[in-house]
């Protein structure tokens, strides 16, 4: 893949030398080092998964039917996944990203118990369903902690080549895995004993994933910083670009998941909406201003903002893809749990091809157009899906959906992951990590958002009102992922003319080498003609 060269840095570094990890001095050591930290994506997904399986099972204990709130049980946690993975690769940047790995597992481990017991919350005549989204949203802190410090102590550990390549894409293949995982467990607790059965396991895992984390990844040397008693950790945190940038996503993020549940007519959504946009603005002028800014000035360039602009289109029709496909398998065609999570086993085969293939082709490609097939697979998979009737075969179009959607995903994200994690210095592989994964996880729960809405106002009661509010939800992922299909054109566009460009400057200057005239010592000039000695 043609990546970019890192350029000359336009703002201050936080380390005054680059800083590496020794990786694994063993192959069984860098399986069990690679594995440990591809379980971050993997239980990321899973919590995604084990939420929208059993989502009416869980709606019905909370006495919740409406659509609106029944999407803010996987909106609450993809929120704060989104919200919070900036903070979280700079502080991991700045203390060691181990340690932030480490207490992400814990944090997600016991907000997911939590999660749990909120079931009881309920059952005591308390207000179970806002204290069980509050745990989703405390429960999504924690993979927003281990996203991106996992994936900057691969960046950190391997040099730009085809083995990083390979790591990132293997990174990238357990998202549909560890989904199909969440789902079927979640499912087969739901169905077979109490669904809380399937968080507080979660719970325990992470733990046990916590423990597993402190032996398997070597020594994360401690960051070198420049000794400067005028520079504060509050400066280096970017601290005021933090809460206002933080505060900003909440607000925006609320608002537009609120907007379906009481309506866009209720005052406080609107207003929320605005506050929102006020501090995202504020933000970007503390940014412009900042000595450490939140995202390093040296990673916005034209060809990181195509690639996540792809990102944000693509993965934002990816969550209204996978939560209608869901509620179309289960509340119109009645499949169980269970059944719509065997539907969705064959998504891990064909994620993990595609990411095997994505490993074997960046560095032969370019990655406008890595990102035009992810983009082209994004919008395919939400067509077919779209237009399925309700009796058809599974064979037909929902098969073939859930075949072609993973290459979106497993194309999209270790291209943009190893384009921005090229772009920046060692040091910073935190933010260049949160960069692509916030954009990843908020754009599906701002997806989410704006689907209910649309759900919301052209949906209605019975068999074909739920239908044509579904449809309409997944016509609006089509546009977007047709959006993200123009932004990589434009990207594929805006690389040929610069390749060509750069031609045009060689052989001019070229050309100017072969013909100029050379002075000899002593004599009088000599003419260069093709390129030979006179």
């Amino acid at each position: 893949m043609e990546l970019p060269k890192l350029e000359e840095p336009r703002s201050a570094s936080l380390y005054p030398v680059q800083s590496r990890i020794e990786g694994p001095q063993s192959f069984p050591r860098e399986i069990a080092f690679v594995g440990v930290l591809c379980m971050a994506q993997l239980m990321t997904q899973a919590a995604l998964g084990q939420s929208i399986a059993p989502l009416h099972i869980i709606g019905d204990s909370f006495n919740i039917t409406s659509p609106g709130q029944l999407s803010w049980i996987p909106a609450a946690y993809s929120l704060t996944v989104g919200t919070f993975i900036l903070i979280a690769g700079r502080l991991g940047d700045l203390y060691g990203h181990k340690r932030f790995f480490i207490a992400g597992f814990l944090w997600f481990g016991f907000w997911s118990l939590m999660a749990g017991f909120s079931v009881y919350v309920q059952r005591g005549g308390g207000k179970g369903a806002i204290f069980f989204d509050v745990c989703r949203a405390m429960q999504g802190i924690g993979p927003a902690f281990l996203l991106p410090n996992a994936i900057a102590i691969l960046g950190r550990t391997y040099p730009p080549g085809r083995r990083q390549e390979m790591v990132f894409s293997l990174f990238g293949a357990t998202a549909p895995s560890g989904f199909n995982l969440g789902a079927v467990f979640a499912s087969l607790f739901a169905q077979t004993a109490w669904w809380p059965w399937a968080f507080w396991i979660m719970g325990n895992i992470c733990f046990l994933l916590a423990i597993a984390g402190y032996f398997a990844i070597p020594h994360t040397p401690p960051p070198y910083l420049k000794k400067d008693s005028s520079i504060t950790a509050w400066t280096r945190v970017d601290g005021w670009g933090s809460i206002t940038g933080i505060v900003a996503l909440i607000l925006i993020n609320f608002a537009w998941n609120q907007g379906p549940v009481v309506g866009w007519t209720t005052p406080y959504t609107y207003i929320i909406l605005i506050i929102g946009f006020l501090f995202l603005s504020l933000f970007g002028f503390i940014e412009t201003r900042a000595k450490f800014p939140l995202i390093p000035r040296d990673a916005l360039s034209t060809d990181t903002a195509f690639v996540l602009g792809c990102v944000a289109a693509g993965w934002s029709s990816f969550g209204i893809w996978v939560y209608y496909l869901w509620q179309f398998c289960e509340e119109l065609r009645h499949a169980s749990p269970l059944l719509t999570s065997a539907y969705f086993v064959p998504t891990s085969i064909s994620g993990f091809i595609a990411a095997l293939t994505t490993g074997m082709i960046l560095h032969r490609v370019p990655a406008s157009f890595v990102m035009l097939l992810a983009m082209l697979a994004f919008m395919t998979g939400t067509i077919l899906v779209a237009t399925a009737p309700i009796s058809q075969i599974y064979w037909a179009q929902i098969f073939v959906a859930f075949v072609v959607t993973p290459w979106g995903m497993d194309m999209s994200f270790p291209a943009a992951t190893i384009l921005l994690s090229n772009k920046m210095r060692k040091e910073e592989q935190g933010v260049a990590a949160s960069l692509v994964n916030t954009i990843v996880n908020y754009s599906i729960s701002i997806g989410l958002g704006m689907a209910g809405t649309i759900e919301g106002r052209i949906g209605g009661s019975g068999v074909e009102g739920l239908l044509r509010g579904y449809r309409a939800a997944l016509y609006f992922g089509i546009g977007l992922s047709g959006l993200g299909v123009t932004i990589a054109l434009a990207f594929g566009t805006s690389h040929f003319l610069r390749a060509k460009r750069e031609k045009e400057v060689q052989a001019d200057g070229a050309l100017d080498f072969e013909h100029r005239d050379i002075e000899t010592p002593g004599g009088p000039s000599v003419k260069i003609e093709g390129g030979s000695t006179l």
